[in-house]
């Protein structure tokens, strides 16, 4: 099969520089692919897995991670968004499609992704809304494991605060009013039949899930299931 500039520039570059390993920061030689071998076992021995905040806001559709916003799943999700790795967006987004495979029952299925969007203003400072870089990995996957997938983003987000100095009730509050549809989003047919994926990279209150799935609702496009890389541990149960 033929490999794309984009794999061998990654293996290249891996034999000529000093790669920091994401997920657990040390130096050296085996690094590949961003990781090395003692996390990447453990990232691949992660199993998707239902996920739900305690309390969950309404309109949450039902939601599967592919484990606890910790250790080497935590490092490398912030390697990839805050200190601007964007090579992860092929591992990340491959573990990320199996959650969708797991979500949405294990089999097959005519699937439509929907990456929540990022803010134009966290867009810029990521080079490229990070979310959609990982929903084109991840389609890229289950098209490879023979799954009929396609993408949408029906929606745009608003400029709001930084989730991260906000408690549970400015999420919620910041959420409500944080996405629009696009002006053509509610022209003809959406979902067509398919199975409706929300894509997010870490599920915390679920106040932005639910926005979002608030918002594809009045546009016809009612999520289904929505997957996550990382879940914070406020949870009943995994």
């Amino acid at each position: 099969m033929r490999r794309d500039l984009g794999d061998i520039w990654a293996d290249l570059t891996d034999l000529v520089l000093p790669v920091e390993c994401a997920g657990c920061r040390q130096r050296g030689p085996a690094v590949r692919r961003g990781f090395c071998p003692a996390c990447a076992d453990a990232l691949e021995a992660l199993r998707p897995a239902p996920a739900r905040p305690d309390p969950a806001p309404p309109d949450l559709p039902p939601c599967h991670a592919l484990g606890p916003y910790a250790g080497e799943l935590r490092e490398a999700l912030l390697a990839y968004k805050e200190r601007g790795r964007h090579g992860l967006a092929r591992p990340l987004g491959a573990l990320l499609a199996e959650v969708v495979a797991v979500a949405v029952g294990g089999a097959a299925r005519p699937v439509l992704l929907v990456p929540v969007p990022d803010t134009a203003a966290a867009a810029r400072a990521r080079y490229g809304d990070h979310l959609a870089r990982l929903a084109r990995h991840a389609g890229a996957r289950l098209r490879a494991a023979g799954w009929d997938v396609r993408t949408a983003r029906p929606l745009r987000a608003l400029p709001r605060p930084d989730s991260v100095a906000l408690d549970s009730a400015g999420r919620a509050a910041a959420a409500e009013s944080a996405f629009r549809a696009r002006a053509r989003a509610g022209s003809g047919p959406v979902g067509g039949g398919r199975v409706v994926v929300v894509l997010d990279d870490i599920l915390t209150t679920g106040a932005t899930l639910a926005a979002v799935s608030r918002t594809l609702r009045g546009v016809g496009m009612t999520p289904n299931v929505a997957a996550v890389l990382a879940a914070t541990q406020k949870w009943r149960q995994w």
